[in-house]
């Protein structure tokens, strides 16, 4: 007798089930997609990456990959177009230099005497490891609107942590390195 198999598990099937796209860094509904021109312009060499990477796809690739990796990439493609065409630009020159604002890096020192800079930036540059915190972050947001010799309490994992701003830099502007 012959058991029947499920096409469900056969490998014959494999190729109409789409890949899963991570999802975007989240943005809150009905927040405006803020950026800095450093992330800007990320987002636009990330989707002129997802075009290089499809015409590579267009050469020699064979068909049942070619149509997966091109419908993968195209989700990718939609989502970042999404982003890009929600982008507010925030001009760093514009920003009061005396308030922690969008764009601003704050040195903070925290109540162990160690201090740390972090730079309010949009969500899809956000790299916490690196100081670029997200406008949306419980940091960030404890820290918009403060100016320096103010103290914030922002509440971690590790319970609520008291950090007092010591400057506020617009490195876009401030600082002919950046």
């Amino acid at each position: 007798m012959l058991a029947h198999v499920n096409k469900a598990f056969t490998k014959e099937d494999e190729t109409s089930v789409p890949e899963m796209v991570p999802p975007r860094a989240p943005l809150p509904a009905g927040m405006l997609n803020y950026v800095t021109a450093r992330g800007l312009a990320k987002l636009k060499s990330e989707l002129r990456e997802l075009d290089d990477e499809r015409a590579r796809l267009d050469g020699g690739v064979p068909d049942a990959d070619r149509s997966r990796a091109l419908a993968h990439l195209a989700a990718r493609r939609s989502a970042l177009e999404d982003r890009l065409a929600g982008a507010t630009l925030v001009d760093a020159a514009k920003q009061p230099r005396d308030e922690v604002r969008f764009g601003a890096s704050v040195e903070v020192r925290a109540a162990t005497g160690a201090s740390r800079t972090y730079q309010i930036v949009g969500v899809d540059e956000a790299e916490p490891t690196a100081g670029l915190v997200a406008f949306v972050s419980p940091l960030a947001r404890a820290l918009l609107g403060r100016r320096a010799g103010e103290s914030i309490i922002v509440r971690t994992p590790r319970g609520d942590e008291e950090m007092e701003i010591l400057r506020i830099v617009y490195n876009e502007v401030d600082d002919p390195a950046s």
